[in-house]
């Protein structure tokens, strides 16, 4: 491990925007803030947004600075990614945005029931070997749904045609309500202030020509789920960010 990564991983301990629960803190128990991230944390009532595999913490920072009157979390394993993001929050004095780092499959136990509002899954790895890794995967949208309002909405952004036709065939066969679906946004004529953020990976992508990908949906009403059976082409080219994270990072 180089020093660099050595001493983000020292500042991360240090920095108050930044939550690092223990295995023991997390697993088959509750996490000392499960349902008090607003009392506790950020002071207020207002709206809960977790952005799932935040990764540098792009979108949010972006969130935060644009939405003053919601608090943001950013999730993500990879402390030395995520330190970028805690450190420009602290910098900015961003109050309402904080960072957790931790595995995704422990969200039953960091939330309460119905403490989020809303979920952002930008730019994951699509996981096409394996659907139980995926985040918009119906394991990990079960395990959303114990922690989202009832009416809350999920917002998918990918360079991957295979995860996006994934996703939509999970919102079609389980009938999911959903307000936005286009597979090229910037050409859609989607109007947002949110598409002024755009992540490491989603100026790479876009810097290759790629199209990026955008769902908006709600689990509400969902009952039973299930999981896709159809034969989905996979993508022809791979992130060469990721991989070389992983390369350096296993």
């Amino acid at each position: 491990m180089g020093k660099n990564k050595l001493a983000k991983f020292a500042e991360m301990e240090t920095l108050e925007n930044v939550f690092q629960p223990t295995h023991e803190e997390v697993f088959r128990t509750e996490y000392v803030l499960r349902g008090k991230w607003n009392e506790t944390v950020f002071g207020n009532d207002h709206p809960i947004v977790l952005e799932v595999g935040c990764g540098k913490g792009e979108y949010t920072v972006g969130l935060a600075r644009l939405y003053p009157e919601k608090n943001f979390i950013g999730l993500d394993i990879k402390g030395a990614r995520m330190w970028t993001g805690a450190k420009a929050a602290q910098e900015q004095q961003l109050k309402n945005a904080a960072f957790l780092r931790t595995h995704a499959e422990v969200l039953e136990s960091i939330f309460a029931t119905d403490e989020i509002s809303e979920i952002w899954i930008t730019f994951p790895d699509p996981q096409m070997a394996k659907a139980r890794k995926r985040l918009t995967g119906t394991r990990f949208l079960a395990l959303y749904q114990k922690i989202l309002k009832p009416d809350g909405i999920i917002h998918l952004k990918t360079d991957s045609p295979f995860l996006y036709r994934y996703t939509d065939e999970v919102i079609r066969v389980n009938h999911l309500p959903y307000f936005v679906n286009t597979d090229d946004l910037y050409h859609s004529g989607y109007n947002d202030k949110i598409l002024n953020i755009r992540t490491f990976y989603e100026q790479q992508w876009l810097a290759r020509g790629k199209t990026i990908k955008y769902l908006q949906f709600t689990l509400e009403h969902a009952t039973e789920w299930i999981e896709p059976d159809i034969e989905l082409e996979k993508d022809d080219y791979h992130s060469e960010a990721r991989f070389m994270n992983k390369k350096v990072n296993p």
